[in-house]
């Protein structure tokens, strides 16, 4: 049944590998309302490689655009402007494929997309109502990973060395970082910033009264 408010806003949070985009997402959520936010990351539309072997899925880089079916997740961000539910896939990192389960995502007033090649697509920015941009140092973004990866996603130290050496900071440098020019607002330090976003969350709630909608 087609959403019976205003056009959702659209929000798209980007930033290196470890940034902290996550905690901005989390921050913006938690203080907004998750019941009006419909969240949509960009990880979970990475492409499913499940009909190659495991060690061919090992070798693909995963840190460029060709690697992610941002095609999906266009179609999927207007049908939720629309007003339409829309099926998320769900991504297994530890195997590298999308699994058989999805997440119904309901239409929302907010829909916020987070992925760190977001604004690297000319396609997908248009969509985009307000663009933030995470800016964090190299080591501390280098760090996080590897945490990450070796706790939740069962990693070796050195395949995740191996793998920022390769592919991530190459491609952060190529994709990433150029695509800060897109942004509307810059956070350093992500989440962690008290003022900044102080200054998103009333941005937000401003921008829905906006487009009509209450409380």
């Amino acid at each position: 049944m087609p959403f019976p408010q205003p056009r959702p806003l659209v929000i798209g949070i980007a930033g290196g590998t470890g940034s902290g985009k996550t905690t901005v997402a989390e921050v913006i959520l938690e203080r907004v309302g998750e019941e009006h936010i419909a969240y949509l990351p960009h990880d979970a539309y990475y492409k499913d490689n499940s009909h190659l072997p495991p060690a061919e899925r090992a070798k693909i880089n995963y840190d460029h655009p060709d690697s992610l079916e941002t095609t999906l997740l266009i179609e999927h961000l207007k049908r939720l402007r629309a007003g339409h539910a829309i099926q998320r896939p769900v991504y297994d990192f530890t195997t590298h494929s999308r699994t058989a389960e999805t997440v119904t995502v309901e239409p929302r007033p907010i829909i916020m997309v987070e992925g760190i090649l977001i604004f690297a697509e000319p396609d997908l920015r248009p969509l985009f109502d307000v663009k933030i941009f995470v800016d964090t140092d190299a080591d501390i973004r280098f760090i996080r990973r590897l945490v990450r990866d070796i706790e939740e996603r069962g990693r070796t130290m050195e395949s995740v060395v191996a793998q920022y050496l390769s592919t991530v900071r190459p491609m952060h440098l190529e994709f990433v970082e150029p695509s800060k020019r897109y942004a509307d607002i810059i956070i350093p330090e992500g989440g962690l910033n008290a003022v900044a976003m102080d200054m998103v969350v009333a941005r937000i709630e401003a921008l829905l009264r906006e487009r009509g909608y209450q409380g």
